[in-house]
């Protein structure tokens, strides 16, 4: 059969939506009325001082206190929370005796909302539930108000916590987990500086480009990352041209969240696994980090026919090509089109720009293949390809490919 007329295989799939997306500009006015329908009564909201200086936990309280409900607030959240962090917010939850809980501002904050629902109403240690399905009680309403366009924690069932003393990431995931509601105002968006705004909007790209490919995609999760990309492609440019476009912002904001609904369908691969070592050893921007090993990993899974054809069906939805026009062709234009974004982003490529170290890469590969996104890579990618990978990147400038 010609590869042309070849096609996907048809996988099966469980997906039953957990979560209520409430999109558009000043939604988050709706955020008392809201919590009051969920049953709330005392809300803990989850945020970090961030976006207590740029005023969104005002609107937020001010919203609640015309619902008459009372509040109490969290505002300690670090990037890349660890264990200490959500221990941190379940004394405040605790001691508030709070029955809903928000969480407002970037993937951090999402991550740390959940991981307290876990322990509060479960309780233990956020070890406890490193993996699915391990909390056997009922947990907390939970609201997911994203001022980021980039994780689409709001639409998943993950906390992604660090153990505190080891640095090891652990994916914590329950149905009972998922936010309720996820509440996407685009206007929360517009006081990210633009290093988040690139930053972020890489990330979400990433994750469009990964759960388009890995072994677990399955119909529904390719139509999220279709549409998803077609969302980001263009909206990104825009932001970083023009920050208060409302519009722009509004594609980048639901183009993130429906990554991250194919996410919860489909989980990412290789490039997470690559990045997630680089973030613990060497603080590089987790966003930056996807960016720079997104185009090598594409080159190394676009050698499995099946993942060759995802990409150019990828690049076709987004108009980049067409899969008719030639699957290695279509596969070119995707890549060309995210070494753009990068460098539009000011991403650098090379790992030596950013203060990594040649003599770490067996350390670094070695923890990249054993992430848990590893497995679900279309590839089987092993320490020794991990290795490979890195040693492009240190070379790499502005069109990084493997060898």
């Amino acid at each position: 059969m010609h590869e042309m007329d070849a096609y996907l295989p048809l996988m099966a799939f469980d997906s039953q939506p957990r979560t209520r997306l409430v999109f558009g500009a000043d939604s988050v006015e709706r955020i008392g009325e809201l919590a009051r329908k969920l049953g709330g009564q005392r809300v803990l909201v989850v945020t970090d001082k961030g976006i207590v200086r740029a005023g969104h936990l005002e609107r937020v309280q001010r919203a609640l206190h015309r619902a008459r409900l009372d509040t109490v607030v969290f505002d300690e959240t670090r990037e890349n929370p660890t264990t200490r962090d959500v221990a941190a917010c379940v004394d405040v939850a605790r001691t508030a005796k709070i029955d809903l809980i928000i969480g407002l501002g970037g993937g951090s904050s999402m991550d740390t909302a959940k991981g307290c629902n876990f322990i509060l109403t479960n309780g233990g240690q956020m070890q406890d539930y490193w993996g699915i399905g391990k909390a056997a009680k009922p947990m907390l309403p939970l609201i997911a108000v994203p001022t980021t366009a980039g994780t689409g924690s709001e639409c998943q069932s993950f906390a992604l916590i660090a153990d505190e003393g080891t640095h090891q990431k652990m994916a914590c995931g329950d149905p009972k987990a998922a936010a309720k509601i996820a509440l996407l105002d685009p206007t929360l968006t517009v006081s990210q500086p633009a290093r988040v705004t690139a930053c972020t909007g890489i990330d979400a790209i990433a994750h469009a480009v990964e759960t388009a490919v890995t072994k677990k995609r399955n119909a529904l999760s390719v139509m999220y990352s279709h549409e998803a990309f077609k969302l980001l492609i263009p909206g990104l440019p825009r932001v970083l041209a023009a920050p208060h476009d409302l519009d722009a912002r509004g594609r980048m904001l639901l183009g993130a969240a429906l990554a991250g609904m194919a996410i919860e369908n489909s989980m990412l691969g290789a490039a997470h696994s690559a990045a997630n070592p680089l973030t613990a050893h060497f603080n590089v921007v987790h966003g930056q980090a996807v960016g720079m090993m997104l185009p090598l990993v594409v080159r190394f899974n676009a050698r499995e026919p099946a993942a060759l054809r995802a990409y150019a069906e990828l690049a076709s939805a987004a108009e980049l090509a067409t899969v008719k026009g030639g699957l290695n062709s279509a596969l070119e234009a995707l890549h060309a089109r995210l070494e753009s974004l990068l460098n539009l982003a000011k991403i650098p490529r090379s790992l030596a720009d950013c203060g990594v170290r040649a003599d770490s890469i067996k350390t670094l590969a070695d923890e990249a293949a054993k992430q848990w996104t590893a497995g679900f890579n279309p590839r089987p990618i092993a320490a020794e390809d991990f290795v490979e990978i890195y040693e492009a990147a240190f070379d790499q400038r502005s069109d990084g490919d493997l060898v």
